[in-house]
């Protein structure tokens, strides 16, 4: 940590200019970093978007082409509203200093070699490029080319989306399927906050407090305090104009104001991905001499962020002769998701969990139960979790198996409560819509 600390403090370095990047430069870029580091480097596209943009993605890692068993994937995406702007810079500086860094620093060496990063730098390509009078509330570009806000176009764990599914959207949640991704962070503008899910909510997740929590409750408020905490000022809970202060920085989303169809709430429920939303700039798309600050501000929480991932306890379920069992549900007592958590093709699984004592329970059709008691301590330090592998034994009567159906949903219970002033909420929630 004192050395990366070092490392972060040193003057800014000559090579990737403070600037806003075109498509054209972006990719350009992200060409240059794969053929000059090619052994921790991956260069792809996840799709297209309407207006035939790729979605780049930059993945890093000692095996950058491919999954390894217990070496978990990780992604940032930004720039899903296109006048954000500030998001898609930053993560161009990160790939930069991670590239720069590695086997130079011990810490980025250590974090590359054992996490998958990948890194999306924009998911609305055709957005960014059709903002018109940058500015802090710039008057196009926040929707794709569909006049689409992507973050309201994700199926949802409590309502029905009418929206049809958009390319960009459909390409993300593909590559969700593909990849057992652990952690994520969506990077936004127009406020200065960590938000965490729930982004929508009904009387099974709201709480008296007026927020919509998930199970996993306690990680979720960890991972948005651990980057308001590691950012220079969003801790402090500084209030953009016209706004509400955060306490220490970080909000649940529902609490904040109401979203349906959101990214972050898709990647917990569907994904078996615990991801925040970063709002990392009161200014949308603010002025480049700007661009500076927000990389000093946020380098160390991105960094941060990242290491979380080895927070909990992860391996693989097999049977008795030492075959990987896929589809088998591990989950902790207490936790259970609406859409069950399984094993990979590998077996394997990913739990994200704090410090603790847990009871994990693995369960799969053709095999009994196995319970398993045990104290996880943080990883994050060494750069794994706990590791665990379960042996299922057979047994002739087969369980009936939650499945995850094409469109879970949080089933309301028979009290009407909701949040109080729900009527306030959606007033707020409209006046809102131009942020998240």
């Amino acid at each position: 940590m004192d050395i990366l600390c070092l490392v972060l403090a040193l003057p800014l370095a000559a090579g990737l200019d403070f600037s806003y990047h075109h498509t054209a430069e972006l990719e350009a870029f992200l060409r240059e970093v794969h053929r000059n580091h090619s052994s921790i480097t991956h260069l792809y596209s996840v799709g297209k978007s309407v207006e035939g943009r790729h979605l780049w993605v930059l993945a890093l890692g000692r095996f950058p082409t491919q999954h390894k068993i217990g070496i978990p994937e990780f992604k940032y995406i930004a720039n899903m509203h296109g006048d954000e702007a500030v998001g898609r810079e930053l993560l161009l500086h990160l790939i930069d200093f991670l590239v720069t860094n590695y086997h130079h620093d011990p810490v980025i060496t250590k974090l590359i070699d054992n996490t998958r990063i990948h890194i999306m730098p924009s998911m609305n390509p055709d957005g960014f490029e059709g903002t018109k009078n940058p500015g802090c509330f710039p008057l196009e570009g926040r929707y794709n080319s569909n006049g689409e806000d992507l973050n309201r176009n994700f199926p949802d764990g409590f309502i029905s989306n009418p929206s049809t599914v958009q390319p960009e959207t459909q390409a993300v949640m593909d590559w969700i399927k593909t990849e057992t991704f652990v952690l994520s962070a969506n990077l936004h503008g127009g406020a200065l906050v960590a938000s965490y899910p729930f982004d929508n909510g009904n009387s099974v997740t709201i709480t008296s407090d007026g927020i919509s929590t998930t199970l996993d409750n306690d990680v979720f408020v960890h991972l948005a305090k651990t980057y308001s905490t590691s950012h220079a000022t969003m801790h402090n809970g500084h209030v953009c104009e016209m706004r509400d202060p955060f306490t220490g920085g970080i909000t649940n989303g529902f609490g904040w104001y109401q979203v349906g169809g959101g990214m972050q709430d898709y990647n917990y429920i569907w994904g078996q991905c615990f991801e925040i939303t970063l709002e990392l700039s009161c200014c949308k798309y603010p002025p480049e001499e700007e661009l500076p600050s927000f990389w000093n501000d946020n380098k160390l929480a991105l960094i941060e962020y990242i290491k979380q991932i080895h927070l909990g306890v992860k391996g693989r379920v097999m049977d008795k002769d030492g075959e990987s069992i896929a589809d088998v549900i591990v989950e902790a007592r207490g936790r259970r998701h609406v859409c069950p958590y399984k094993t990979n093709r590998d077996g394997e699984y990913y739990l994200m969990l704090l410090p603790g004592i847990y009871v994990l329970n693995a369960t799969a059709p053709g095999y009994k139960s196995v319970l398993q008691m045990m104290n996880i301590s943080d990883g994050t330090q060494d750069f794994s979790a706990l590791t665990y592998d379960f042996i299922l034994p057979d047994v002739s009567a087969a369980p009936k198996l939650a499945s995850c159906p094409t469109t879970p949903r949080y089933t309301e219970s028979t009290s009407t409560t909701l949040k109080p002033a729900i009527n306030t909420l959606i007033l707020i929630s409209t006046l809102y819509a131009v942020f998240r």
